[in-house]
């Protein structure tokens, strides 16, 4: 499992009609999904100490046996070491940032009860971070869709999430008109597929039971491309029974997107394809994917604050807006950059966590450009 971070930069947005979306993104940070915590309680990601205890295998609460963890008198459920996860890195983008204040989108899996939602949500609430949205993670993969290529037509996405340790299959209404919950029929989940089953098929082949890492000599080239296309063709079980449950066939299918860290191998859009009849797309790294329509959702839910306080800055009397220019003015450089307002998306799966940034289109960050409208 592991913490993906990366920031969404300006035109990340959608284009206008007849132009395609200029989406520039800085490299993707990826770190184990780990926390360890020091003798003042203060907690860590992605950290493996060579002395000591690190907390692992949590990020997923649709397992059964979810961990737990007591540090110092706390006794932390596995939401709650999601939510510190999400704390660390909202508390690192901001102080890498220099910015106050944030709009942030979390995602969690498809398949989560309304019981674990519940439980996420009292978490984050729990350490102050209430203001954080909780989206489905097949709803941020359509909202990277739609800027990446967008404007759809009003349809269905069949979402195909291969991730590390389970595969999640989703239809998603895209395009103008989406209802709030754009999920159609029941999402599947499913544990027989993914990077570490097909870990476990590879060392099956080679005979010794040892575990995937210490076999990826034995199985190679074009044994290792059979299997897994052989691996992706026994899953689409599953996306067959997603449409049933959803009463459409893949005739009503506008396009396959595929998305998840298990999903880099090229068999796997190449047998969708092949099997699906659709168009399949797939981002150069389908492991981030989420994450960078969780920064989208969050830059515009920034920006319709930037708008709505815009509007409002517009109806005030003229001596009032003279006041607040000259105080304005008055500010320096580095005052300026701590008022800072910035967007935070995280999304966070079974693969583990995933941050991005989105700023608003009036601040300036050294390294990058000014931030459009998205």
């Amino acid at each position: 499992m592991n913490t993906v971070s990366a920031l969404a930069e300006e035109g990340s947005a959608k284009a206008p009609p007849g132009r395609r979306s200029a989406v520039h993104r800085s490299p993707a940070v990826t770190r184990r999904t780990t926390l360890t915590f020091d003798s003042n309680g203060m907690a860590r990601v992605g950290m493996i100490p060579r002395h000591g205890r690190a907390i692992t295998e949590f990020a997923d609460l649709g397992q059964r046996n979810t961990k737990q963890a007591r540090v110092g008198h706390r006794a932390l459920t596995a939401a709650d070491l999601i939510a510190v996860v999400a704390d660390c890195l909202i508390a690192e983008a901001r102080r890498d940032r220099q910015a106050v204040g944030a709009e942030v989108v979390l995602t969690h899996p498809v398949g989560y009860t309304e019981g674990q939602v519940g439980e996420l949500r009292a978490a984050l609430d729990a350490i102050g971070l209430s203001h954080v949205a909780l989206v489905a993670e097949p709803v941020a993969a359509a909202a990277w869709l739609e800027v990446e290529r967008g404007p759809l037509m009003p349809g269905l996405a069949l979402v195909y999430d291969l991730g590390g340790a389970s595969l999640d299959i989703s239809l998603v209404r895209v395009g103008a008109g989406c209802p709030p919950n754009p999920i159609v029929g029941e999402p599947i989940r499913s544990s027989e597929f993914g990077g570490r089953a097909f870990g476990a098929l590879l060392a099956a082949r080679a005979g010794n039971g040892t575990m995937p890492a210490s076999v990826s000599g034995a199985v190679t080239g074009s044994t290792a491309d059979e299997l897994r296309a052989n691996h992706i063709r026994s899953s689409l079980k599953l996306v067959y029974s997603c449409l049933r449950m959803a009463d459409v066939t893949m005739a009503d299918v506008d396009c396959v997107l595929v998305v998840g860290g298990a999903a880099r191998p090229v068999e796997v859009a190449q047998v969708l394809a092949g099997e699906l009849a659709r168009p399949v797309i797939t981002a150069p790294d389908p492991e981030r994917t989420i994450a960078d329509g969780a920064a989208i959702m969050a830059r515009h839910a920034a920006a319709a604050d930037e708008e709505a306080a815009g509007h409002h800055h517009r109806r005030k009397p003229r001596g009032v807006q003279r006041a607040a220019a000259t105080r304005a003015l008055m500010l320096s450089r580095r005052t300026r950059r701590r008022l800072t307002r910035v967007a935070i998306a995280a999304g966070m799966s079974a693969a583990g966590v995933a941050l991005a940034l989105a700023l608003p289109a009036d601040t300036v960050v050294a390294g990058l450009s000014q931030l459009g409208l998205r």
